[in-house]
């Protein structure tokens, strides 16, 4: 049901009246300590003629205290203890403070919640997945210790996630100790000078040593859980290296220079090439690629130009080659003989984890103190019949070909789909792209999506979405692409096909398993908010465990991991995905940080959006490159960024002012007082501030101001 906005004021004011009235009208003097200790004969007196209306108004009374969150609870269980006794008192004071407590969790939370959250929702992800997790743990410590008052508790875990029926048995629990406390002192109420005198020191330390202990107890569990994930490996004396690694992409390259930069001794074990796929079959040929196919795409254009019609005469075997030259210059930044200069013992061969403790290599085994699983992933291959029985291409191999195919089948529309189609189209290859949905690079909004479709469609690549597909057929040496769409059959020729479905992380042939390193459900190992994994001295950094699969995430999951391993003992550091950037180097580019309107809308997040069209932009007009949009997400009547999209010229590099916004808490103001050089594509994004300004511009002092120069010139 849709929480009406009135019925919330009604509410609120009603809840004001009635705190106001009970001070109003010195109630507060009936609940004192002195007033109710002088009262309790005639109390006992009803209490003896009429026990079952006395306990009822007793529940009654104090229920409302404890829900309108009205001092004189500790009072009143004195009372409680003095007029029923141990076992009635502890019984009806248990249950009327727990359903007190529950009523003001539950008008916090619908008054104030919904709109705590979507306010702080970034700030507040962390703690709700906590919440999720541990939130009754963290709540029965809090209902342990007396120094943090129970109404605060009550109305600060209504704004968390925590569940209704949670926090009823767990503040019930929780508070049990102190009733009893309490309860019992009552039965004593005569020879009591305060109610402060019943929480002397030591009674305070022993409330602090219960909350303490689920702490320590939690502790002890941990230890108890690692010895017995240890119980059947035998652990070394001494130790070869305090960390391997295993992998030598981007997560493991910068794990390991940490390592050594920390004087740490650390193995690096990669079986093929170092620099991982990034450098190899991934980031950096890729974008060697597309910039040769954009310098033909621009030939093409140069009548937009104000040139005349110019043709490049190219080779596409050298186009390969010029891919193969850059590896080899960017090679020495990632190369063993840098990293073992930099103190990091560079290792070549398969490695196999045989404990916790050791690593084999062929015939070598190295004992460590930490392992670092950074193995990354690989492309996923469908169980399509009949692809098997042809060579397909996939982003691994891709960079082996030297002809260019005439008819190019891409197989999955996701970021590389989208990328190697566009640039083989413009190298000349006639190119069908196929996707099992309706939208390409799904992750993104239609509206991003849609201009890139639109650009696919302009440069002739045959666009099948919606076409899931079946089958790989080879008759009389022609190859097809059986594909379903709409109740009918789609036979779809080709010289070369690249599936690019998506990777899957390489967890096979490590021994991971062997040794019981758990896995998700999605073949993906299993890490905590340290990159732990159930065994507490071996961590996950990259596309191995599958969170985010970008270079650039990688290294950051490093130094987590690499930090938790050798100084967690001290002190461990959970792993921050709070801004997390991203883009897909089509043409345009596609960039993107924090919530998109498809995220936020699944996630039930309230936002504002501008959106800014760089069509509008001088630079992008000069330099024809007019299209795209800056999509900026904001709180509602806040300048606070909840994420942007932009489509553009050079997006990947425009959004860095925005990532940079977003981890610093800067907001649209801000960005919009900031001089931007002109002309360049980064004004744009003042651009969509000045956007957001004018939208909450104040009209009505605006109208004022209007008034006074109205009166100025006359």
């Amino acid at each position: 049901m849709k929480k009406r906005p009135g019925f919330k004021i009604i509410l609120l004011v009603v809840i004001i009246c009635l705190i106001w009235m009970f001070f109003l009208f010195d109630l507060d003097h009936y609940f004192s300590f002195s007033n109710l200790k002088n009262e309790l004969t005639a109390f006992k007196e009803y209490y003896g003629q009429h026990k079952i209306i006395t306990m009822g108004i007793y529940m009654i009374v104090y229920i409302l205290m404890a829900a309108l969150s009205l001092p004189g609870a500790a009072v009143m269980t004195l009372v409680g203890g003095a007029l029923f006794g141990i076992f009635y008192g502890i019984l009806l004071v248990s249950f009327a403070s727990t359903i007190g407590a529950t009523l003001a969790f539950l008008f916090s939370r619908y008054m104030f919640k919904e709109w705590v959250q979507n306010r702080f929702a970034s700030k507040l992800a962390a703690i709700n997945k906590g919440m999720e997790k541990e939130g009754g743990f963290y709540l029965f410590t809090l209902r342990l210790v007396p120094i943090f008052p129970f109404f605060v508790i009550n109305l600060v875990m209504g704004l968390t996630t925590i569940k209704t029926f949670v926090f009823y048995i767990v503040s019930q629990v929780g508070m049990l100790p102190g009733t009893i406390v309490f309860v019992n002192a009552g039965t004593q109420l005569a020879k009591i000078e305060s109610a402060s005198g019943i929480l002397s020191l030591n009674i305070i330390l022993s409330f602090a040593l219960l909350g303490v202990f689920p702490i320590i107890a939690k502790r002890f569990t941990q230890m108890a859980r690692q010895r017995k994930v240890f119980a059947k490996f035998s652990k070394p004396a001494t130790f070869d290296y305090n960390m391997v690694v295993i992998g030598a992409g981007s997560a493991g390259l910068v794990a390991s220079l940490i390592a050594a930069a920390v004087k740490a001794k650390v193995a690096l074990i990669e079986e093929h090439k170092m620099g991982g796929d990034c450098l190899n079959t991934g980031c950096v040929p890729s974008k060697a690629l597309i910039a040769s196919a954009k310098l033909l795409s621009r030939a093409k254009r140069a009548e937009e130009f104000g040139l005349d019609k110019i043709t490049i005469d190219f080779q596409f075997a050298k186009v390969m080659e010029r891919i193969q030259s850059i590896i080899k210059r960017i090679e020495p930044h990632d190369s063993a003989e840098r990293f073992t200069g930099l103190g990091v013992d560079c290792i070549k061969g398969r490695a196999e984890v045989v404990s916790p403790f050791e690593v084999k290599i062929d015939d070598r085994v190295l004992t460590t103190k930490n392992i670092i699983i950074a193995t990354g992933a690989k492309p996923i291959i469908p169980g399509l019949p009949g692809l098997a029985k042809i060579n397909y291409l996939t982003s691994d191999n891709i960079w082996d070909i030297r002809t260019l195919p005439e008819k190019f089948v891409v197989l999955g529309a996701g970021p590389i789909g989208c990328e190697l189609a566009q640039a083989f189209s413009r190298l000349g290859s006639k190119v069908t792209l196929v996707q099992r949905g309706a939208q390409i690079m799904k992750k993104e909004d239609p509206d991003a999506s849609g201009i890139i479709i639109e650009r696919f469609k302009s440069e002739g690549i045959d666009l099948h979405l919606n076409h899931p597909a079946t089958a790989v057929e080879v008759l009389d040496g022609q190859k097809l692409l059986i594909c379903e769409h709409e109740g009918k059959e789609v036979r779809i020729e080709f010289d070369e096909i690249l599936i690019a479905l998506g990777r899957t992380p390489n967890v096979k042939g490590f021994g991971l398993e062997k040794i019981g390193v758990e896995l998700t459900g999605a073949r993906h190992i299993e890490t905590n908010d340290f990159l732990q994994t159930n065994f507490p001295n071996i961590y996950c950094s990259g596309d191995v465990h599958g969170r985010y699969q970008f270079t650039h995430t990688a290294a950051h999951e490093a130094w987590y991991s690499s930090v938790n391993a050798l100084f967690g003992s001290f002190k461990k550091f959970r792993v921050n995905y709070g801004v997390i950037p991203w883009a897909t180097y089509t043409d345009p580019e596609v960039a993107r940080v924090g919530l998109n309107e498809t995220d936020a809308k699944l996630a039930g997040i309230q936002y504002e959006v501008v959106k800014y069209g760089i069509d509008d932009l001088d630079r992008a007009i000069a330099d024809s490159e007019d299209h795209g949009f800056v999509k900026v997400l904001t709180v509602p009547g806040k300048d606070k960024i909840l994420g942007v999209t932009i489509v553009g010229n050079h997006a990947a590099d425009v959004i860095a002012e925005f990532v940079l916004a977003m981890k610093h808490g800067i907001g649209l103001n801000k960005i919009l007082a900031t001089i931007h050089i002109y002309p360049t594509m980064a004004e744009a994004n003042k651009y969509a501030a000045g956007l957001w300004k004018k939208k909450h511009a104040p009209e009505k002092l605006l109208a004022w101001i209007e008034k006074f120069h109205t009166w100025m010139r006359n």
